[in-house]
């Protein structure tokens, strides 16, 4: 059956993962688009599939945006915000921004979407010469400051597998 033309619109989900490792956030550079030469945190769309076919998770979405962009596997502590957005022609985009510990890997970029990837503590943010994109600086500078609230994966949840923030 057809969706009636005043259906309303979908919004795009974007997922970002602030991934900790001994009090250091994981960066990329980026290269390419708006952001291109800029530092920016790991993110993506929510776009890709599962093994078995299905659409993937937000949280999933994040953890392979990570692998993909930086080389390190994480793996998700919590929701850590939502951040409402648009692109620049108005079209909306909800970021969910993840918590993530450093499970294991070197920062590595992938050579496409990012051309470097490294961890940065606070004062190594202060003292680096190359931009940072606004927005993920902000929210490492929360992060790493403890300036944060967590919403933490409830175990206990019944559509486990399925991941709820409770």
């Amino acid at each position: 059956m057809p969706l009636p033309s005043d259906f309303p619109t979908r919004i795009t989900l974007c997922v970002g993962a602030v991934v900790l490792h001994e009090q250091r956030v994981l960066f990329v550079r980026q290269a390419y688009g708006s952001l291109n030469g800029q530092w920016s945190l790991p993110w993506g769309f929510v776009e890709g599939k599962t093994p078995d076919g299905a659409l993937e998770p937000p949280d999933v979405a994040a953890i392979r945006e990570t692998r993909e962009e930086a080389g390190v596997i994480a793996q998700v502590e919590g929701l850590l915000g939502i951040q409402n957005h648009a692109t620049g022609d108005g079209e909306p985009r909800l970021y969910l921004l993840f918590l993530c510990r450093h499970v294991s890997g070197e920062p590595t970029p992938d050579n496409h979407e990012t051309d470097r990837a490294a961890y940065f503590s606070l004062s190594e943010m202060e003292r680096f010469d190359e931009p940072f994109d606004e927005f993920c600086e902000w929210v490492a500078r929360h992060v790493l400051e403890g300036q944060y609230h967590l919403i933490p994966v409830e175990p206990s949840n019944p559509y486990r597998p399925h991941l709820a923030y409770l």
